[in-house]
């Protein structure tokens, strides 16, 4: 097994005369938390479309475990055990907290497209869509409508979903965005909960989150990686603070972004 879980190399992206990514070469360390950090467009989604397969690299390659995925598709990368959270909440709002970790966990009985089963097929998925929610702060919520949760508890059913897929990487983007403190706190919490075990690669822009909770950080600059180490020295980077447009005070510190 081979140090680094995801690797890229060289991983560029054109449209149309634009490199949105350039030349990339990622090392995400089996076991860490890795956040991907930059300026506004500095290619970090695009960076995580690149990964997950959502767009097509013009050049370079990606390595899962060794392995070159860079031909494969978004359904395979899946399966393979990368899995990937979206900036915007997606659940179901009119299913409850229960049935929506259910529906994750349907595809195990290989009966996912079968809608006209009864739902008492699904009860043997209630154990583990319970120990799931327990896992994530949730088992009290268990028979609440979905669109009745406050945000931040929506954003912890994504992730008892996305571990019921059971995955080797979790790739994160921007899980506490548009939450209040006390969401990012709770939120913040459960990342460094669910990541024993499991190997996290996540986009943030709360640089309070991601002093408290990554191991690695590495910057993007207009699409090209500018730094890379642990968030002691990413602050202390003159071009990191360039980039920002401030000081580590100003920005690296929780201050305006």
């Amino acid at each position: 097994m081979t140090e680094f879980i995801l690797e890229t190399e060289n991983l560029t992206k054109d449209f149309k005369g634009f490199t949105a990514v350039s030349a990339v070469n990622l090392k995400v360390r089996r076991g860490h938390i890795h956040a991907l950090i930059g300026p506004n467009g500095a290619g970090k989604t695009t960076c995580f479309n690149l990964l997950t397969k959502f767009l097509v690299p013009t050049s370079g390659k990606i390595l899962f475990n060794g392995r070159d995925i860079t031909g494969a598709a978004p359904a395979q990368i899946a399966r393979q055990g990368i899995i990937r959270s979206f900036q915007i909440s997606a659940v179901f709002p009119h299913l409850t907290v229960l049935e929506n970790v259910r529906v994750g966990l349907q595809r195990t009985l290989g009966t996912s497209f079968y809608f006209w089963k009864s739902g008492a097929s699904l009860s043997q998925l209630n154990d583990r869509a319970m120990a799931l929610l327990t896992e994530v702060d949730l088992a009290a919520f268990a028979d609440t409508m979905t669109v009745d949760l406050p945000y931040g508890r929506k954003r912890a059913l994504e992730i008892a979903t996305t571990l019921g897929m059971e995955p080797e990487l979790m790739l994160l983007d921007e899980p506490t965005q548009g939450m209040g403190h006390e969401d990012v706190d709770r939120v913040t919490a459960l990342i460094k909960k669910v990541s024993v075990g499991r190997t996290v690669l996540m986009v943030e822009h709360n640089m309070n989150v991601i002093a408290g909770i990554s191991d690695r950080l590495s910057v993007l600059q207009r699409g090209a990686m500018l730094a890379e180490g642990t968030y002691a020295e990413v602050s202390n980077d003159p071009q990191v603070m360039e980039a920002y447009m401030g000081t580590t005070a100003n920005v690296l510190d929780g201050g305006p972004r």
